[in-house]
């Protein structure tokens, strides 16, 4: 919709689907505080209130009352349906979780060692598409592991120096 300079929008108008007490009912007795907010909003607006009032009254702006308003003459939900969405599933169902589990408690097959490359080519060998070594990371944190690494060493270090503080502190 395009207006011209001093033009004003058009009044929106309720069209009413229920009957104010049953409004005030399904504000009242709502769980969803996104849903409440937005019954109230409704409620207000047929006992006569206007779209700043309501805005004021609830400490929404005018741009969430009308697109409340827009909302409800339309039939869609109040609810927060954003709190509804499980989600993708996990990577690693979980019987596969403690497959891996198991495995990173025994010795790595090939060199004895479990490596993050080594984590990532058994997932995906498993799971049958490539894993990202990241993701076997982020797995292997989730599960209570840690990568092994040797201590870093000093690139100036003496050895020998290093060999005899080891004999003559034990």
């Amino acid at each position: 919709m395009h207006l011209a300079k001093h033009q004003r929008r058009p009044r929106l108008e309720l069209k009413l689907r229920h009957h104010p007490d049953n409004l005030h009912a399904l504000y009242r007795e709502s769980e969803d505080l996104v849903e409440r907010a937005r019954w109230h909003a409704i409620w207000l607006l047929t006992t006569g209130h206007s779209i700043p009032e309501v805005a004021q009254i609830l400490g929404y702006s005018i741009r969430w009352v009308r697109d409340t308003l827009h909302r409800y003459n339309e039939g869609r939900p109040m609810a927060d349906l954003r709190l509804q969405n499980p989600g993708q599933p996990p990577l690693l169902p979980p019987e596969l979780q403690e497959a891996f589990r198991q495995a990173l408690l025994e010795p790595h097959p090939r060199d004895g060692i479990w490596t993050i490359r080594n984590a990532a080519e058994w997932l995906s060998q498993r799971l049958g598409r490539p894993v990202d070594p990241r993701r076997a990371w982020s797995w292997m944190r989730r599960l209570g592991f840690a990568p092994l690494r040797p201590r870093p060493r000093h690139r100036q270090a003496d050895p020998e120096a290093q060999a005899a503080f080891k004999k003559n502190s034990s």
